[in-house]
């Protein structure tokens, strides 16, 4: 029996039964004794009348005492066991009261296999969370303070040269201080959409849609950006038409910002090839491209937020590192994944897969 209820019942109705026939027994033992002594004394006297008080008086003690003795007893062992039980529930509400001061790397006991263990886990489960949590909060912090330094630092030492008269606010200049806010405008756009996605109210609008239409359209929207550098871009999907039950804006979103990826770390002369398949019960979108790869110490960060390989942060060739976690974040929300593999110097291969 797991259940804390079966539990509980257990103990309280062992205590009970237990206490009920310890008290039993000695009353049926001392009522013997009582009874035999009467009989001895009274076959030696005619004095009945005395013998039935003082046998009255006798029993009538013995049951106050154990009675007595019953009570107490329980009362004892009921504080026990209450202490026992209330032991682990104890320990947690000391282990929450460290958490609400701050001291998230505490941890309760768990013992047992019961609800209470369940409880316990449970915990340590949402305590781990809470640190996890916390963790990517000063990393974010600090990540954002580092993306926004950069471009708001440029910003202050041009306005302050031109305004100081050692600077001419020529065109150029004036296109450089707009080109920075223009980092920090699509910087807080996507820590708005990260935002979003972490509401409990974040929902797609899922209809049914055709992801070699949408998947052309993002190839169709990107192919001039790619012509100008020189990158040939090809698209391959099936004859028939493959459905999804999909957000199609959301979709658009997230090829727009692998292909955005592949564009950037493909060099001229390169190829990106986009492929729609349909297998193994799941539709999928695949972008490979021959562009410098990812090493394999590299790979398992690349959808950390403001993760760039480019250690240099170089806005240029790197972005702001939020792209492929939005992406990511879009295709776990439709129930897909998006996994990754790539080779430096051969190229990388994004597949995007949802459910068929």
């Amino acid at each position: 029996m797991r259940g804390l209820y079966a539990r509980f019942a257990l103990v309280f109705v062992g205590l009970t039964c237990g206490i009920l026939i310890l008290a039993f027994t000695v009353l049926l033992v001392q009522a013997h004794r009582h009874f035999m002594m009467y009989q001895e004394q009274a076959a030696a006297s005619a004095d009945l009348g005395m013998f039935n008080a003082h046998l009255e008086q006798a029993i009538v003690q013995s049951v106050a005492w154990i009675a007595a003795g019953g009570i107490a007893l329980a009362a004892l062992a009921g504080l026990y066991a209450a202490k026992r039980m209330a032991a682990p529930l104890t320990a947690m509400k000391a282990m929450a009261v460290r958490m609400a001061g701050g001291e998230l790397e505490a941890r309760t006991e768990v013992r047992g296999n019961d609800e209470l263990a369940d409880l316990a886990q449970a915990i340590n489960a949402l305590a781990a969370q809470l640190e996890k949590q916390e963790r990517l909060r000063k990393t974010m912090t600090a990540d954002v303070a580092h993306e926004l330094r950069t471009p708001l630092a440029t910003l202050k030492s041009h306005m302050e040269a031109m305004m100081d008269g050692v600077w001419e606010p020529t065109q150029v200049r004036l296109a450089a201080c707009h080109e920075e806010v223009e980092r920090l405008s699509h910087l807080v756009g996507d820590l708005e959409q990260l935002t979003q996605m972490d509401s409990p109210h974040f929902r797609l609008r899922l209809q049914t849609e055709d992801l070699s239409a949408i998947a052309a359209q993002s190839v169709e929207t990107v192919k001039a950006a790619f012509a100008q550098k020189q990158v040939a871009l090809r698209f391959v999907a099936p004859e028939q038409r493959v459905f999804v039950q999909a957000d199609r804006r959301r979709i658009g979103q997230i090829l727009a910002n692998v292909l955005s990826n592949a564009w950037k770390y493909t060099p001229t002369g390169g190829q990106v090839e986009v492929t729609v398949e349909h297998t193994y019960g799941e539709v999928r979108v695949v972008v490979t491209d021959t562009g410098i790869g990812i090493s394999a110490e590299e790979l398992p960060y690349v959808f950390e937020r403001f993760y760039r390989t480019d250690k240099s942060r170089n806005r240029s060739t790197g972005g702001s590192g939020i792209g492929l976690t939005i992406a990511r974040r879009l295709a776990e929300a439709h129930g897909g994944r998006m996994e990754i593999e790539s080779e430096v110097g051969r190229g990388t291969a994004v597949r995007i897969c949802f459910p068929g």
